[in-house]
């Protein structure tokens, strides 16, 4: 199966930070993270992500990977 561009992974950073009622400086500074790095995987502009910025993003907000990601349906 060819690698999709754009690909159909989602991330609801915003919607857990809001839920939290945690800034994206917060998690930066927290995570260790930097802020333009964040902002890229929060508007779903990242093509990769360390398997380490995860765990840490996951310790912060108290969430799983699925809770962090989503994969949007295929239009018709």
């Amino acid at each position: 199966m060819p690698v999709e561009d754009p690909h159909r992974v989602v991330c609801h950073l915003d919607r857990l930070l809001e839920a939290r009622g945690m800034t994206l400086t917060a998690l930066s500074e927290e995570v260790g993270v930097s802020l333009v790095n964040l902002s890229v995987l929060k508007n779903n502009r990242a093509k990769a992500v360390r398997f380490a910025t995860l765990t840490a993003i996951c310790s912060a907000l108290d969430c799983s990977v699925g809770d962090l990601f989503s994969v949007a349906s295929v239009p018709e």
